[in-house]
């Protein structure tokens, strides 16, 4: 089991910043990847950044160089830092963990609301 705990939402004007974190605790070990999505009102959930336990990462297109997704391994905690946001970001945002043996596993979302 691996369990994802968010933090980070909130409300912010278009342009401004906001960084999620998340927190994993569990069967670590077996994590492949660890990633962001978002669901907004009416629409399916999308990915949004992921990165993978090699390092590399990856990025919706319509997020690439305002959102940066970083990992601290000693703290078990994946960031995303989202620059220059828009109202069209707003939406719950997910932390997603994959195991290579149980699978996906999600966190309980945090709300970002861009608008002014």
């Amino acid at each position: 089991q691996v369990q994802l705990v968010e933090s980070g939402g909130g409300l912010v004007q278009p342009g401004g910043s906001l960084r999620l974190s998340c927190a994993a605790s569990g069967t670590i070990s077996g994590v492949q990847s660890m990633g962001w999505y978002r669901q907004a009102p009416g629409k399916q959930r999308e990915p949004v950044a992921t990165i993978r336990s090699e390092g590399s990462t990856n990025y919706a297109d319509s997020v690439k160089g305002r959102f940066t997704i970083s990992r601290d391994n000693a703290k078990d905690t994946v960031y995303m830092q989202m620059n220059s946001l828009k109202p069209e970001d707003t939406a719950v945002y997910f932390c997603n963990a994959r195991h290579f043996i149980y699978g996906d596993y999600w966190g309980q979302g945090t709300q970002v609301t861009v608008s002014s």
